[in-house]
């Protein structure tokens, strides 16, 4: 169970840095008007996906090998209230890949500023994840 745990909190921080990263691009991508810049965004958005994906992939199916280990988890209100977190945090995820998508097409209908306060909602994800999977209150 301990090694399923490492690996779990290793794939999370893979996702979480891409879920950090990747909105930053947008911010960076919304202000672009060179074609080079504009290719340049688009190839990074692309591949950071694909890596924070795995991350998220990994991260999943990890905690779902330590629930099915230890099902009795699933009684404890705090990891109830964790899984909630988490299934914002793929929502948030999905929506990444939606701007992403966007972005690839030229159809970006936000601004940099959006995307500064977009880039926030990770971080207050992660407060309350690691709270909860560290204080189990």
């Amino acid at each position: 169970m301990l090694w399923l745990k490492a690996l779990h909190v290793i794939a999370m921080v893979t996702w979480f840095a891409g879920l950090f990263y990747l909105p930053r691009l947008f911010v960076y991508h919304a202000d672009t008007q060179d074609s080079i810049g504009v290719q340049r965004f688009r190839l990074m958005e692309r591949r950071l996906f694909a890596i924070m994906t795995i991350g998220a992939a990994a991260t999943l199916i990890l905690g779902i090998a330590m629930l099915a280990l230890a099902p009795t988890y699933l009684a404890m209100s705090w990891l109830r209230a964790k899984l909630i977190l988490v299934a914002l945090l793929i929502v948030y995820h999905l929506y990444c890949y939606k701007f992403t998508v966007d972005f690839a097409r030229n159809r970006n209908a936000h601004t940099s500023k959006w995307y500064r306060g977009f880039n926030e909602l990770p971080s207050l994800l992660l407060i309350g994840i690691v709270i909860l999977a560290v204080v189990k209150p």
